[in-house]
């Protein structure tokens, strides 16, 4: 196998990517498409990017938000046991703390029940609960707790975290400051944040699954109408369909509407291309058969004949050559041309041709036209031409800027045209003063490149110099 890359110009996509063409067995091309990927997946990737960090943001959000609140509710307990036993610590005797009513919590009272709390001073020894039994909670000093401490410490090994508040306290009547301890064994705590993040991260993990199923959904369907879309262009190139259906999102709609019109315009000028082909062929039709005969019966006009034909002929194919022309430049893009230079242009060339006539301009010198420069030039050209050859000596040239058209007005001061023959005037190769020369086509050519550009090409009686007025009207520039 080997590749063929086309052209750059040829052969497009509507993504804008070339074709490239795979020679094959049998000599029959295999078209391949260079693509910019799925817009599923596209979407699909999006959107799990987007969940994934939403979820995960959000996850370690609440993750914290809910661990803070789990072991504020762990320490309130102790806050509360510690302000019990501050309150309830007296000095007996011989000056040693003891606490004048017990703290409710069966847990002080059992050995090595998880719950601890423990009174010291400097020179004193540590008054403790029964549950540490023969155990002691480590003092730190070298710091002063005049606020509730907390903190977390291994003392008893790793397998009892311990969850210790502290805080010190001078009682009364005693000159030394004594700590009080708090003490709770963190297994529940650490057992409760445990659940809490596998809790979080199953739902956060099923949330994200089922948003992501939905972003499938979402894509799947929601790129449905392009699938239908494609589905009727293939029917449409098969000739089942003449048009894609426009019963279709508001987002699809205008673009649909677009292809539609882009078919439509294709069709136009397919059928403008057979009409063409038609013309040019019954034009030359007739020419073909008078030489034919004239050749087959030996006829001593035989040379005048061919000339005359000829240059029917040639009249003819001029004609639809510069039909062609327009529709090919109109096809091309919407080109912009101002008026004024071309009427400049138009006016030294016609003048040299005829140098009695005074061709005067007027009007809008900033005009602008949706037409082909070429083109406009034949166009003026035609007329103020016809104008100088037709006319007396006169014409005059106006250019009146409307919100939709520019209208170009020529007037000369001959005998104009009756109404009557003003509507035969346009049929090609009609002439009403056979004794100057002329193929007939001018008006012709100027009505037919003006419809193509979306204009037109009326003729009216001149009020101010008596003969013809043409008044031609070109898709404005707004």
């Amino acid at each position: 196998m080997r590749w063929l890359e086309l052209p750059a110009n040829w052969g497009r996509l509507l993504v804008g990517r070339p074709l490239r063409i795979a020679a094959v067995e049998g000599g029959r091309p295999h078209v391949t498409r260079e693509t910019t990927g799925s817009l599923t997946r596209r979407m699909l990737g999006i959107a799990a990017l987007w969940i994934g960090l939403l979820l995960a943001g959000g996850g370690l959000a609440l993750d914290r938000v809910l661990d803070d609140a789990i072991t504020n509710n762990f320490d309130s307990q102790l806050r509360y046991v510690l302000s019990a036993m501050i309150s309830s610590a007296e000095l007996d005797d011989e000056g040693e703390i003891r606490f004048n009513r017990p703290l409710g919590d069966q847990r002080f009272l059992e050995p090595n029940s998880g719950l601890y709390w423990q009174v010291s001073a400097p020179g004193h020894d540590p008054f403790p609960s029964r549950s540490l039994w023969d155990r002691r909670l480590q003092v730190h000093g070298g710091h002063r707790d005049e606020r509730m401490h907390i903190y977390d410490s291994e003392e008893f090994g790793a397998d009892e975290g311990l969850r210790i508040l502290e805080r010190d306290v001078r009682l009364p009547g005693s000159n030394v400051t004594w700590r009080f301890q708090v003490a709770q064994d963190r297994s529940g705590l650490d057992a409760q944040k445990t659940v809490l993040r596998k809790t979080l991260i199953r739902s956060f993990a099923i949330l994200g699954f089922g948003l992501i199923i939905m972003s499938a959904l979402q894509a799947t369907f929601g790129l449905w109408p392009l699938r239908k879309v494609r589905r009727q262009i293939a029917a449409v190139r098969a000739g089942r369909m003449a048009r894609v259906d426009t019963r279709l999102p508001v987002e699809i709609a205008p673009m649909v509407e677009e292809l539609n019109d882009l078919l439509a315009h294709n069709e136009r000028q397919a059928e403008e291309a057979r009409t063409h082909a038609g013309n040019l062929a019954h034009a030359l039709k007739t020419p073909l058969t008078v030489i034919m005969n004239e050749a087959s019966a030996d006829s001593p006009e035989l040379c005048r004949t061919v000339i005359r034909e000829a240059t029917t002929m040639r009249r003819q194919v001029d004609h639809h050559l510069a039909r062609a022309r327009a529709v090919g430049r109109r096809a091309s893009g919407q080109s912009v041309s101002p008026v004024w230079p071309s009427l400049e242009s138009v006016e030294r060339a016609v003048s040299r041709l005829y140098p009695r006539t005074t061709i005067d301009l007027a009007g809008d010198r900033m005009a602008r036209v949706h037409v082909e420069r070429q083109d406009l030039d034949e166009l003026l050209g035609n007329l103020i031409e016809n104008a100088a050859k037709y006319g007396g000596g006169r014409v005059f040239v106006t250019v009146e800027s409307g919100p939709q058209y520019i209208e170009i007005q020529v007037e000369d001061d001959g005998a104009g045209i009756p109404e009557a023959q003003r509507g035969s005037i346009f049929e090609r190769g009609a002439r009403l003063d056979t004794e100057k020369p002329g193929t007939g086509l001018g008006l012709a050519i100027v009505r037919d490149v003006a419809q193509i550009y979306g204009g037109s090409v009326v003729l009216d009686e001149s009020e101010d110099l008596g003969g013809l007025l043409v008044r031609l009207r070109l898709p404005a520039v707004k």
